[in-house]
Parts: C-alpha cells; structure tokens; sequence
C-alpha cells in the first residue's frame, strides 16, 4: 500500500490501536468519558481513516462549546487533506491516488496550511450539532441550541485577515459523536431543517457564497459554473440565482435536470467545447472548481474585463496561462479560501429566509465513511452526501 512518508511520526502499526489522544479529564454526568469517531492515522488511502469506539470526549476550553455532532457532511477537503493532495508535490487530479495516496511525499507539504498536519486527526468540516457543554466564559444558556459551525475561520493568534485555520484539519471536527467548538464559531438557525441537512451547508456553500461575495457578482451578469452538480457547484448555481444573476451550468449531462432544478438558466456538458457552446467573450465572471487541461477555454469566454473566481481544481492544478489573455482582456482573479465573517452570517440569513435549500443525494452512519468517501469519488450524484454518528 502507497502512502505518504511520515517524517518524524511512528508508523501506525507502532501506535496504540485505541486512540492516541492524551487522557481527558472528567465531564460532567450526561457526557460520556469516551467517544466513537474516525481517526486519520496518515496520509494515504481509506485504511488511513480507523474508526475507533474508545476515543476521549474533549472537554470545551475556555470559549469553547461542546457539540454533540448530529450529522457531518463529506467534502473534498476531507480527502485532500487524507491523500496529502495539497502537496506541491502533487500534479495530478484529485481522484489520481485517493484510494491508496502518493509515494514517498514529505508529510509537512501535505496540507493547505504550509504544515504538517497534527495525527491523529478527527477530520469533519461539515458539523451540525447540539450544544452540551460550555467552557469558561460561555454562557450556559447555550447549551441545547443546534448549531452549525464556520468551516473556513480567522487564526485565533494572528487575527490577521487572510490567515486561517479549517474545522477537521488544523484542529478537530465533525466526524465524531462530540466535538469542541470556539463559541463563536457556532451559529444559531432558526430553519426546521433537518440535522442532516443543515450538516450539507457549511463548508460547501460558504466556499460558493465567499467566491461571488469575493467577485462582487451583481443581478443581471453572466456566470459560468464549474462542477455545477457537485456540493459547492449546486450551492454556486443557488446562490448565484439569488443574487439575480444568468446561470450557466457546466455539468455531465446526466445531471442536468438536477441543475436545472436548482436555477441553471443555460446547462453545457461536461468536456463540450466552451466556445461553441457559450461563445467566445460572452461571461462576465467564471466560477471554478475544476481547473486541469480544458482551463485556457475559460478564459476565452470571460468578457474584457471579466472576474475569474477559483476555490478547487478537481480535474488537476496544472494549467496553461497565456499571460496575453489575461492583460490584454484586463481580466481579474480571485484566489478563495479565507472568508470574511460577513459571508457565513449572510450564509444563515439565507437559510432563515428560505432563499436556498438543502441538495443532499443520501447519508451514511459514520461507521461506513470509507463508503461515504468512496461515492463521493466516484462523483454519481447531484449535491451533498452526510455521515450521521451513532446515538
């Protein structure tokens, strides 16, 4: 079995098979000492992810709240970050090595952050939860809201904009019967959603929001999307119509009628020719998640001076740039992965509105992750997939 070399870490076969967190303190009565969660052990294929039934509950911090994780969606992120896709060492797409990882990378490339990633890690970006407990500095009145929390948010020590930290990554998340989250960090929604179904909305449709917030999409423009069929891409095409704006879709043709539902006014399939499809200058601002060899087309449909939005690149993140194109067409890009606090706040507002809904294809137990991980690869349906923990 391929995987990443660990530098300076035991291989797994050396680790305690129960789980390697430090010993907890005591909760209080109505939570139990330990919990059931995934553990990624390292980076590489699925047998990287260990569910484990003995893991110690965390105990909220000062500013913290402990949620009991009703539901936890599954995203991109989670299996980048599992197969150590983010390493500069990596060129090909995402699916190239998701099942057994990458020969022989450094483990302190393999993550979006610059750093190696603290194993083991209970990953989750997606959390809808109920409040249980509070740390120093909370008030108890939180405890039985149901919560979602931001995936994307600011360094708590630099505060700095631009530098941020990922639930599930940098620190743990959802995938998990209990979780600890900064109180600020978890928003209240008056919405009667289901847990799983609030659970299909943060890390997905706040990557989408961020990107037409980010590009300042205005009611009446053209946008093209990337992906249209997948977590972030169906949240794009929502959001994008909310803001009254022409939505073409890109998507493989057996989900157009899915799309279409959500709001796509134009859908093209995946791998035509966007020229012939679209026209050439004929979009005001692209919306991408796919990137790989097709990419230079995308720009051939911006108008001059047009706005490029990128948060993924599912089909690869080499591509070719002809530096003329983008001076001569005075075109903008926006690169997204920090969020302002102003776009998950806008996020719930629209829930609360009833100005999107929820796309989820099905749900898993949380015992069946690899499963969960392994559809989700296989890209066979429209929206979101969520793994629900054991009561």
């Amino acid at each position: 079995m391929s995987h990443i070399k660990l530098l300076g870490l035991l291989p797994f076969s050396l680790l305690p098979q129960t789980c390697m967190n430090p010993k907890n303190d005591a909760l209080d009565s109505t939570t139990p000492a330990t919990m059931k969660g995934v553990h990624l052990v390292g980076h590489g294929g699925l047998d990287q992810l260990v569910y484990c039934e003995d893991i110690p509950t965390p105990k909220p911090k000062k500013g913290e709240v402990l949620l009991k994780v009703l539901a936890a969606g599954v995203n991109n992120t989670d299996i980048n970050t599992r197969i150590g896709w983010y390493s500069k060492q990596v060129t090909g797409d995402t699916s190239t090595g998701a099942n057994q990882g990458y020969d022989e990378l450094d483990a302190a490339t393999a993550t979006w952050s610059g750093s190696a990633l603290q194993l083991p890690r209970i990953q989750g970006a997606d959390v809808c939860g109920e409040v249980v407990s509070v740390g120093a500095g909370v008030s108890s009145k939180r405890i039985g809201e149901r919560v979602i929390v931001r995936t994307m948010q600011q360094d708590p020590y630099t505060k700095k904009r631009f530098d941020c930290v990922t639930f599930g990554s940098e620190y743990d998340g959802g995938f998990a019967q209990y979780t600890c989250a900064l109180s600020d960090e978890a928003y209240v929604v008056n919405t009667p959603w289901s847990d799983v179904e609030l659970a299909s909305i943060p890390c997905a449709y706040s990557t989408a929001e961020n990107m037409l917030h980010r590009a300042d999409l205005k009611s009446g423009e053209r946008v093209l999307i990337m992906g249209a069929s997948g977590g972030v891409g169906s949240a794009a095409v929502q959001l994008a119509k909310r803001r009254g704006a022409y939505v073409i879709a890109v998507a493989g043709i057996t989900k157009h009628d899915d799309v279409r539902a959500l709001g796509a006014d134009q859908l093209v399939a995946r791998g035509d020719n966007l020229i012939t499809a679209i026209g050439a200058d004929n979009v005001d601002l692209v919306i991408d998640l796919v990137a790989g060899p097709d990419w230079p087309q995308l720009l051939d449909v911006l108008c001059r001076g047009g706005r490029y939005a990128v948060s993924g690149a599912i089909a690869g993140p080499m591509v070719e740039l002809d530096i003329r194109t983008l001076y001569l067409k005075d075109l903008t890009f926006f690169g997204c992965t920090f969020q302002d606090p102003i776009v998950f706040s806008n996020l719930v507002s629209y829930i609360e509105a009833e100005d999107i809904r929820p796309v989820v294809a099905r749900s898993y137990p949380l015992t069946q992750i690899h499963k969960a991980q392994t559809d989700f690869l296989n890209k066979g349906f429209t929206g979101k997939l969520v793994l629900v923990p054991e009561i």
